[in-house]
């Protein structure tokens, strides 16, 4: 159908929750850099990307299952998939460095699992209430409850960045902790941008209060 929305990556929503200008530089730009953390992630992925299906007692694995959402217009890959033998599935989410991630990066973390979440279970019919992040250095999982705030949270997040790539504006950089670990930053040029901004807005103050 013509007026239907083009799929949404999933981890567009990943991107836009750890920063909006990140998101729309990387999916509306086109602008991608590598740096230490991003070559970390992909190492750590270089199993979890490669498809795959492994058998246990009462469980199938899949490895880099493609998952969707015809409601949400979303779609992705999901790095590992656990079944039951009643085919209820269980996502988990493969990331580098350990659990003590800061608590921003963490939901980040959260709402891109639980939009695989919400994918599997329009695919299989199953719901799915619980997922997991395993974090590579920690060599650890974290459980996540797919809970009704997270899924709104996914919801939401659609709605922002659709809103968002339909501008076609690139939205202010964040210009704080977060930029140090981002691969986007020569790109981005948060701090520069941002006092360009502060200068033009002293600027109009002075045109305009002359008392300023």
């Amino acid at each position: 159908m013509d007026d239907e929305p083009d799929p949404l990556p999933i981890s567009a929503l990943q991107h836009w929750c750890y920063c909006p200008r990140q998101c729309a530089l990387i999916h509306q730009e086109q602008a991608f850099a590598e740096n230490v953390h991003t070559l970390r992630g992909q190492a750590v992925h270089a199993r979890a990307d490669t498809p795959g299906l492994e058998v246990r007692p009462g469980l199938r694995i899949e490895r880099a299952l493609p998952v969707w959402s015809h409601r949400l217009a979303l779609t992705g890959k999901a790095d590992v998939v656990e079944f039951a033998d009643d085919g209820t599935p269980y996502p988990v989410e493969y990331k580098h460095g350990s659990r003590n991630k800061a608590a921003h990066i963490a939901a980040c973390d959260d709402l891109q699992l639980a939009a695989q979440a919400i994918c599997l279970e329009e695919m299989t019919g199953h719901a799915v209430t619980e997922g997991a992040i395993y974090y590579a250095s920690s060599r650890r999982r974290r459980q996540v409850a797919i809970s009704e705030e997270l899924r709104s949270q996914v919801e939401f997040a659609v709605s922002a960045v659709r809103s968002m790539l339909s501008s076609a504006r690139l939205p202010p950089p964040a210009d704080d902790v977060r930029c140090r670990e981002c691969s986007l930053i020569d790109l981005c040029q948060p701090h520069a941008v941002a006092s360009l901004k502060q200068d033009m807005a002293t600027e109009r103050k002075k045109l305009f209060d002359p008392e300023a």
